[in-house]
C-alpha cells in the first residue's frame, strides 16, 4: 500500500485505481484531435479541410475508444460505477468545474456569438471552425456549413463515440446495450443525416422544411409558426404529410406509445437530448440531487415551462388565423376555443376518474389549469392584430426560444453536465418530458416492480438515478415505481446486486400502490397475496 492520503474505504481494495498508461494514450489520442478544432477557431490555414476534419474526428472517436476498452473490457462483466465520487470531474472537482465552465462557454458563443465560430455574415464566406466542417456540409446537404452543422457533428460524434463506452460499460444488461443502440440510430439518421439529405432535395421550385423527424411539439416549438406552415403547405403532399405527422405526433403517436411503454420509448430510445446526457453525461449522473427541495422546484418549475410552451405556441398561431367565419373555418375564435375545451376535457376527465391517485398533485394541476385558462381569455381581451398583451407574437415566441430553447437546454441543460447532473434539462425544463410524464403517471403501462425482501438498502440505484428519485426507499416498502419523471432508463436495475427492481408493462391495475407497504402488521398479506 502507498503512504499517500487514501480516501477509500473499500477493504477489498483500498488503493483508488488511477489513470493507467493505456488510458493516458488514448486521452493524448483524443486530446490531439481537440486541439485540431482548437486551431480551426483561431483561423489556423489548413492545407486540405476535409483532410484535417476528418483527421481531428478520427482522433476524437478513436481516444474515447481506446479509453472505453482499457476502462471495461479488462474488468469482469458487471457493476462499473466504482470510484466516481473520487475523480475530479466526475464528483464537482476543478475538473469538473472547468469542463462545466467549457461546455458553459461554448454554448455561449455557439447560439449568441457564432461569428467567434467563424461563421460567414452578410454572405461572407465562412472562416475559423465553421470553415473546417464546409466539405462535410457540402457533401451533404449542398450548403455550406452552419453553426449548427458543426454543434450537429460534435453532437452526433458524442453519442456514438460515448455511446460505445457506455455498450462497454453495461455489456452485463442487454436493456442498455438495445437503448444505447437505439438513441445512436436515431441521432444519426433522424436528426442528423436525414435533415442533411432534405435540404439537398430543394430547389428554387422546391423546398422542403429544415426537419427533424423525431421532434415532436413542444420540443419543435416553432413547428407550427406561419413561415413553417407556409413551408408545408407549398412543399405540396410531401410538405401537408409532414405537418399532419407532427399533428398526429401529439393526439395519437405519443399517447399510445407512452401507453403501452411509458415515457422511455422517447426520452431514453429517441431522444438526442436524453441520448447525449445517457452517453457523454454517464460519468455525472450521481451528481443529480436527491433532495426533497430539488424534487420540489422540479415540479413547479418544468410545469411552469409547459404552461408557458402552451400559451406560447397557442398566441402565435392565434396571431396569424383570420376573424371572419365566412373565409375562414378556423378563426382565432374557434382556434381559442377549441384549446379551452381540450384542455378542460383532459381536466375534468383527469379530476373524475385519477384524483385519488394523484393525491396533493390534483392541486397543482388544478392551479397549472386555471392559470392557462386566465392566459387564453387574456389572449382573447388584449389580443390585437399581430399583439399578444400588447407584445409582438415574435417576441414571444424569440423570448420563449432565448429563454427555454438556448439559454435552459444548451448552456445550463449540457453545459452544467458536471455540476447539476446529467439530466438537468429533462428534470427541470423539458415541457416534452412533462408532457410524457403527465401521461405514464395517468395510464401507462409501465412501472418499475420492487421485491423488497431482497433490497439490502445499498443506495445504488438512488445515486445513479439521473432523475433525483429516491429508488431506494421505494425498493426497502415493495412498492412499485411509478413517477413523471422516470425516463425509464433501466441504470437502478443494472446497478442493483441483488435483482430487486425489473421494469415492465402491465395492466393498470394495482400499478400505483402507495399505501401498500409491506412492514409488520400494516396489511393483511395473505388478501394482498390473493389480490394479485
Amino acid at each position: 500500500m502507498s503512504n499517500k492520503l487514501n480516501h477509500s474505504m473499500s477493504l477489498a481494495n483500498p488503493d483508488t485505481s488511477g489513470i493507467s498508461i493505456q488510458q493516458k494514450i488514448a486521452l493524448a489520442i483524443g486530446f490531439i484531435g481537440f486541439f485540431i478544432l482548437i486551431l480551426a477557431m483561431f483561423n489556423t490555414n489548413f492545407p486540405n479541410q476535409g483532410l484535417f476534419l476528418t483527421l481531428s474526428l478520427v482522433l476524437i472517436t478513436t481516444g474515447i475508444v481506446l479509453y472505453a476498452n482499457n476502462a471495461y473490457l479488462k474488468k469482469l462483466k458487471g457493476i462499473k460505477n466504482d470510484g466516481v465520487w473520487f475523480k475530479s470531474i466526475s464528483s464537482r472537482g476543478v475538473i469538473g468545474w472547468l469542463t462545466g465552465v467549457g461546455l458553459t462557454a461554448f454554448y455561449i458563443v455557439l447560439y449568441f456569438k457564432a461569428e467567434l465560430l467563424g461563421l460567414g455574415t452578410n454572405g461572407q464566406a465562412n472562416t475559423g471552425l465553421v470553415a473546417l466542417f464546409d466539405p462535410l456540409s457540402r457533401a451533404l446537404s449542398g450548403n455550406p456549413a452552419s453553426q449548427w452543422f458543426v454543434y450537429g457533428t460534435l453532437y452526433t460524434i458524442a453519442i456514438i463515440a460515448f455511446g460505445y463506452k457506455f455498450i462497454l460499460k453495461y455489456r452485463h444488461n442487454r436493456y442498455q446495450q438495445i437503448r444505447t443502440v437505439s438513441v445512436i440510430f436515431f441521432q444519426l439518421g433522424f436528426a442528423f443525416l436525414i435533415p442533411e439529405f432534405m435540404a439537398r432535395l430543394n430547389s428554387d421550385s422546391f423546398k422542403l422544411p429544415y426537419y427533424d423527424l423525431k421532434n415532436v411539439w413542444p420540443l419543435n416549438y416553432y413547428n407550427f409558426e406561419q413561415y413553417r406552415i407556409d413551408e408545408f403547405i407549398n412543399a405540396g403532399n410531401i410538405g401537408l404529410a409532414l405537418l399532419i405527422f407532427g399533428v398526429a405526433s401529439i393526439f395519437i403517436i405519443t399517447p399510445i406509445l407512452t401507453y403501452k411503454f411509458g415515457k422511455r420509448w422517447y426520452c431514453s430510445w429517441v431522444c438526442g437530448c436524453g441520448g447525449l446526457a445517457e452517453t457523454a453525461g454517464d460519468s455525472f449522473r450521481q451528481l443529480s440531487s436527491k433532495k426533497l427541495s430539488a424534487w420540489r422546484i422540479e415540479r413547479w418549475l418544468i410545469h411552469t415551462v409547459l404552461v408557458f410552451s402552451v400559451i406560447m405556441t397557442t398566441a402565435v398561431v392565434y396571431t396569424y388565423l383570420g376573424y371572419d367565419p365566412n373565409k375562414y373555418w378556423l378563426t382565432k375564435e374557434v382556434f381559442l376555443f377549441s384549446v379551452a375545451g381540450f384542455l378542460t376535457f383532459i381536466f375534468v376527465g383527469v379530476m373524475i376518474f385519477k384524483r385519488k391517485e394523484l393525491g396533493k398533485d390534483a392541486q397543482y394541476g388544478a392551479i397549472g389549469y386555471f392559470v392557462t385558462i386566465v392566459l387564453l381569455i387574456g389572449i382573447h381581451v388584449f389580443g390585437d392584430g399581430g399583439k399578444i398583451f400588447f407584445i409582438k407574437a415574435e417576441t414571444l415566441r424569440s423570448t420563449y426560444g432565448f429563454a427555454i430553447g438556448s439559454i435552459f437546454s444548451g448552456v445550463i441543460g449540457t453545459g452544467f453536465y458536471p455540476i447539476l447532473g446529467n439530466r438537468a434539462w429533462c428534470r427541470f425544463g423539458c415541457p416534452m418530458a412533462a408532457i410524457l410524464g403527465f401521461q405514464q403517471r395517468l395510464f401507462s403501462k409501465f412501472r418499475i416492480t420492487t421485491n423488497g425482501g431482497q433490497c439490502i438498502s445499498c443506495g445504488n440505484c438512488s445515486t445513479y438515478c439521473e432523475m433525483g428519485i429516491d429508488v431506494r426507499s421505494y425498493a426497502q416498502k415493495g412498492e412499485n415505481i411509478v413517477r413523471s419523471s422516470c425516463v425509464g432508463c433501466g441504470v437502478c436495475s443494472a446497478v442493483c446486486p441483488r435483482g430487486v427492481l425489473k421494469l415492465e408493462n402491465d395492466g393498470l391495475e394495482g400499478r400505483i400502490n402507495s399505501n401498500e407497504i409491506l412492514l409488520g402488521n400494516d396489511v393483511d398479506l395473505m388478501d394482498f397475496v390473493n389480490k394479485k
